[in-house]
């Protein structure tokens, strides 16, 4: 039985000292030097004395028996040499009693207040001694210096907070201030939040950081990095998280000069020169990797596709080579452009600009009056360009030009073709966003299927087809694309083009890249590969790699587990830059649409669901949930007006309210 002993027990990392009045087996019923009665559990109970009090004595005598035991022991804990006795016992590698220790203090005769003395001591330095099944072991010499250097860090990362959340308070009141010595890491723990909210890794700290500065909305940590300069107003945060590189180290652009200095056109290449060589591009592309040719003569079409030797310049294994497989592609983003090759060499010395010779890989076909291919082949060329054309030029002027109509008639007659063959034509308008100063923006949706677009389009796809099967033919190892056909080959009805298009997309098998050549469906062509873009894709770059070794001396350059690591490490890459253009774009639209609070658009209901419905706003081609109030029944493909109650575009957040028909 406990009645009358001193129970000592840990609340809140204190020790509390009690009189025990009553042990009720399950529960002891204790006093506390405060005049408190309470129950606690035997097995909280740490130290229970041997010596006890008469519980019949006066209220006020054991209240200050229990204060005065309580001093005592206080008094004694600080006699207590923590470091030294730990020092006395650490080579014994063994758990010690609470007794034994009290006695290496206090000598042989040790009571219940030096024991307690000696618990509370250990306790609270928590450095030498851990406490374990009523023992005390003794920490290694490592784990001390470890618990030494965790205090020293706490104690700085306290300061940084005291520091750094003063700094951002000042930064929030637009006062003049000092930057603090913690400024970097200050920024580094707001942009993890930023960036990855409650799965930041250091989210309790920088958490901290905004209570002390008075924020509680963790959200607010992008705003200050605005405020701070250290990010733009619509910072792309996929770029951030996806750890995409957005520049070019000294080195590499060192070498970029290197080769700009020694580059030279070949002169043992076939000279092209003489063609009417042109290029069909945006108005603002710097880059261009590709360019056509066309003759027409009595009985045949002579189609060109000329495309840019980069592997001439940019040999495997180099610095530069390593660096635009860790790109894995351009990035075209609005606003910003990011390279997969410094734009010395991709805007200039790669690139195929007017009036300039450059070295490129062509495809020379020979086709008949109806389209239909003869013969061809592939060879190392040089070329000059002679005209450089936008899309619109083109588009105004091709039905003037016996050759770009020849062009013309001879693309629509390869997209027939593709057709025929099982080719889906699912192609949508692009959306482009333009920039005004006043902060404001536009969409322009641009279409896809204009005479030029069609041109450049068909004549890549079939430089790549031939490609493909140049290679497949000549047994050069490649990586071909794939894929097979759709779930389910939908019609256009009455719901109309944008609709088909959405269904039919979602029954597409996804494209396959691999070493073994293989049907296309979705293109129609029994086999393809991708080698018109080497400025701009790793990929096609490896491709031309290959077609342009086995030109050089029978002897492709990779074998097929190559290209297999290749693709491996390249691939999920590339499916991050696609996910950022895709996000970027969703960024922009609802930027646009935030200015737009309160307006009504057309939207295409694509599927009902349970409580909502997914909807395609047809101005903008953005995919959206729509909540269905008050039993609103919907049915896919019905046209409907919506508005526009809220827009978010940092967290993808946009919500649409039914207006009617």
């Amino acid at each position: 039985m406990n009645e009358g002993k001193i129970v000592e027990y840990i609340d809140q990392g204190r020790f509390i000292c009690t009189l025990c009045l009553q042990d009720k087996g399950n529960r002891l019923h204790l006093l506390t030097p405060f005049n408190r009665e309470l129950n606690l559990s035997p097995k909280r109970a740490l130290l229970i004395s041997k010596a006890s009090m008469d519980t019949l004595s006066p209220r006020e005598e054991l209240l200050s028996r229990l204060k005065q035991t309580e001093a005592l022991r206080s008094r004694l804990k600080g006699e207590v040499q923590v470091k030294e006795l730990w020092e006395l016992v650490r080579e014994e590698q063994q758990s010690f009693d609470y007794e034994y220790l009290a006695q290496l203090c206090f000598g042989d005769k040790v009571t219940d207040d030096h024991i307690s003395a000696l618990v509370r001591a250990l306790f609270e330095d928590r450095l030498y001694f851990k406490m374990k099944d009523g023992c005390f072991l003794p920490n290694s010499e490592e784990m001390v210096e470890h618990i030494i250097k965790q205090k020293k860090e706490e104690a700085q990362r306290e300061e940084r907070l005291r520091e750094g959340s003063a700094w951002l308070i000042e930064i929030l009141q637009n006062r003049a201030v000092h930057d603090p010595s913690c400024k970097e890491e200050i920024i580094a723990l707001l942009v993890e939040l930023a960036l990855y909210g409650n799965e930041a890794p250091n989210f309790k700290y920088a958490k901290e950081l905004l209570l002390r500065t008075g924020i509680s909305d963790i959200q607010r940590a992008r705003n200050l990095l605005v405020k701070l300069g250290v990010w733009e107003e619509d910072e792309n945060l996929d770029l951030h998280r996806l750890d995409i590189r957005t520049s070019f180290s000294q080195e590499v652009l060192d070498l970029s000069d290197e080769l700009v200095k020694v580059a030279s056109v070949d002169s043992k290449r076939e000279d092209l020169r003489h063609l009417n060589t042109f290029t069909i591009d945006g108005p603002l592309t710097r880059d261009f990797d590709d360019a056509l040719s066309i003759d027409i003569t009595s009985d045949s079409i002579f189609l060109g596709v000329h495309i840019s030797d980069v592997a001439h310049v940019i040999s495997p294994d180099s610095l530069l080579d390593a660096e635009a497989s860790q790109r894995g592609s351009s990035l075209y983003l609005p606003r910003r452009h990011i390279p997969m090759i410094p734009q010395k060499l991709s805007q200039d010395t790669l690139s195929l600009r007017e009036g300039c010779d450059r070295n490129a890989i062509s495809l020379i076909s020979r086709l008949d009056k109806s389209g239909n291919l003869l013969d061809y082949r592939f060879a190392l060329t040089l070329v000059n360009v002679k005209r450089q054309l936008t899309y619109d030029q083109v588009n105004e002027i091709y039905i003037k030009e016996r050759l770009l109509e020849e062009a013309h008639q001879l693309s629509q007659f390869m997209r027939q073709k593709r057709i025929d063959q099982g080719s889906l034509t699912l192609s949508l308008p692009e959306i482009y966003v333009r920039f005004y100063p006043d902060s404001s923006l536009q969409l322009e949706m641009v279409e896809q299927n204009t005479p030029s677009r069609m041109m450049v389009a068909e004549f890549m796809i079939f430089y790549n087809w031939l490609a493909a099967r140049f290679c497949r033919d000549n047994e050069i190892p490649v990586l071909y694309r794939g894929q097979e056909g759709p779930s389910e080959r939908l019609s256009i009805n009455e719901a109309g083009y944008l609709y088909f298009v959405f269904k039919q997309r979602r029954k597409l098998n996804p494209l396959m890249i691999d070493t073994e050549p293989r049907r296309h469906t979705g293109l129609g062509l029994d086999v393809y590969t991708n080698a018109s873009s080497p400025i701009r894709r790793y990929l096609d770059l490896v491709v031309q790699r290959q077609i342009g070794a086995y030109l050089v001396d029978g002897s492709p350059i990779y074998d097929k587990e190559e290209l297999e690591n290749i693709r491996i490490s390249v691939e999920p890459m590339l499916r991050d830059l696609e996910r950022v253009k895709r996000n970027r774009i969703r960024y922009w639209i609802q930027k646009y649409l935030l200015q737009h609070i309160g307006e009504k658009f057309s939207a295409l209901v694509l599927d009902v669901l349970r409580g909502r419905c997914r909807i395609l706003l047809t101005d903008f081609l953005l995919v959206a949930e729509m909540k269905r109030d008050n039993g609103q029944d919907f049915f896919e493909g019905q046209q409907v007006m919506v508005t526009v109650k809220k827009s978010d575009p940092w967290n993808d957040l946009l919500s649409l309210e039914y207006t009617g028909q």
